[in-house]
């Protein structure tokens, strides 16, 4: 004959009072966090498009005192996972102020500086630049970006690291003619030159590697132009 049950009630776990009010105050605490992430995102946004706009951005900037080309705001918009040059939708501005831990303007200020130092981290930064690319691909099924863009471009996420580099390019750029727009593939050989290759000297430069075409012209022209 199985034991008859127990009539006494089982006892609540211990604390669970207290645990039950930390997970809700933790709630509400992320609740309050994310109103205020859409409240700020509601004070640039074009309520007609319900997005951030480019007159939007350039607000935002103003208020954060950073000018709307600074690398810093481009650096925002990777962090965003932006899609669409210009724009940053409500999700995007969700996911990025989230992770960086801003729910008000004068946070998303601070943390700016420390963005900056996350991107410039080797792996991250290998994806920014990548990103920064796609990022101007403005067009549906465009792979290549205009000559004037990309010199822009250089100047704005590897000047500041590889200045010697970015203005002899540039300056080739601007000089040839063979090349009206630059792809994927040899905006990433660029960031590859500059990481792998002796500057000026140009001493470990192989044509016969897997350089594209582009490098190569660039090399001969530094030789004959800079040697």
């Amino acid at each position: 004959m199985p034991p008859r049950a127990s009539s006494k009630r089982k006892t609540a776990p211990p604390n669970s009072t207290s645990t039950d009010g930390r997970s809700s105050a933790s709630s509400k605490a992320k609740t309050k966090a994310r109103d205020q992430i859409d409240q700020l995102f509601d004070a640039y946004a074009n309520s007609s498009l319900q997005m951030i706009d480019p007159e939007g951005i350039e607000a935002l900037c103003s208020d954060l005192g950073v000018d709307h080309t600074n690398v810093r705001i481009l650096m925002f918009a990777w962090k965003l996972k932006a899609e669409k040059q210009g724009y940053f939708t409500q999700d995007e501005w969700r996911t990025g102020l989230k992770a960086l831990g801003a729910n008000t303007l004068s946070k998303l200020k601070k943390a700016l500086p420390d963005l900056e130092k996350e991107v410039r981290t080797p792996p991250n930064f290998e994806d920014f630049y990548s990103y920064a690319f796609r990022y101007c691909l403005t067009e549906d099924k465009q792979k290549s970006v205009d000559i004037e863009s990309v010199c822009e471009l250089l100047n704005l996420v590897l000047g500041s690291q590889f200045r010697p580099q970015v203005d002899l390019l540039v300056e080739y750029l601007k000089f040839q003619s063979d090349y009206k727009v630059i792809n994927l593939d040899q905006w990433l050989n660029f960031l590859r030159f500059c990481n792998e290759i002796s500057f000026p000297d140009l001493k470990n430069y192989d044509s016969t590697e897997a350089w594209p075409l582009i490098l190569d012209n660039f090399v001969e022209w530094m030789k004959r132009e800079h040697s």
